[in-house]
């Protein structure tokens, strides 16, 4: 007795339209795949095109690697990863960072070298509860 099809996570994913993103950043052209990290990071952000997206896009880095410092005062992205670690993601997170007018500070000493410091802003705290 055959038994009926019954769709794994994966096809469950594309039929609720969370589609390509739950599984990372796709390529149209396996010559992209050869590209640096930092390209493809890159290239991510530039596909972005409004702010709202941009803030997505930067939710979803934050809540894969970050958290809010004690002093309520900046957003930590890649909390206690080296410059070699998340190449693509960091990347991609500098390129919005730009995109969206944020103010990227110096982290404090002590604060691991791959470690990207924002100031909070009303636009990411308006989504941040969100993110977790």
């Amino acid at each position: 007795m055959a038994r009926p099809y019954r769709p794994g996570p994966k096809q469950f994913v594309f039929a609720v339209g969370d589609g390509n993103d739950h599984f990372g950043q796709w390529f149209g052209d396996l010559a992209d795949l050869d590209a640096s990290p930092e390209v493809r990071g890159a290239a991510s952000a530039a596909a972005i095109t409004t702010e709202a997206a941009a803030i997505e896009a930067v939710a979803r880095i934050w809540a894969n690697s970050g958290y809010v410092d004690p002093s309520d005062q900046y957003y930590v992205f890649f909390d206690s990863h080296g410059a070699e670690d998340d190449r693509a993601e960091r990347a991609e997170l500098l390129r919005l960072i730009g995109f969206l007018g944020l103010e990227r500070v110096d982290a404090p000493a002590g604060a691991a070298g791959g470690e990207v410091w924002v100031r909070t802003d009303a636009r990411l705290d308006a989504a941040s509860a969100r993110w977790a």
